[in-house]
């Protein structure tokens, strides 16, 4: 089961950032990249509760900006989704200054994470 944890975990990272940044060299949000942060929260969630079953003794830094990040990856697809609606041109040049944000703080458990590991 670590195997799946670690894969979903790292593949959480890479859709994410996929979806993060290819957001901010576009300059503008997209629907695909909505896609992505919902694999990233996706795969980031999958991972999170595999891993949760092999802990015995978890960290609480780890597991409190755990979920913090899992909270905000949702608010910001939420959030995606309802700029995209919106088509506020606005609001969809600017919404990487918040994407950029989030995925900065799901860095932190995903770091903390690796480096608990070494």
């Amino acid at each position: 089961m670590l195997i799946y944890a670690i894969i979903f975990i790292n593949l959480a990272l890479v859709l994410y950032t996929i979806g993060v940044w290819a957001e901010k060299f576009q300059k503008t949000l997209k629907p695909w990249h909505l896609i992505f942060f919902f694999l990233g929260l996706i795969c980031d969630t999958t991972g999170t509760l595999l891993m949760k079953q092999l802990s015995n003794n978890p960290d609480p830094f780890h597991g409190i900006t755990g979920i913090l990040a899992i909270s905000l990856m949702l608010l910001h697809a939420i959030w995606a989704i309802y700029v995209l609606y919106k088509k506020d041109k606005t609001k969809l040049k600017t919404f990487h200054r918040f994407s950029i944000f989030v995925w900065i703080i799901w860095l932190i458990p995903f770091l903390s994470g690796v480096i608990d590991k070494i």
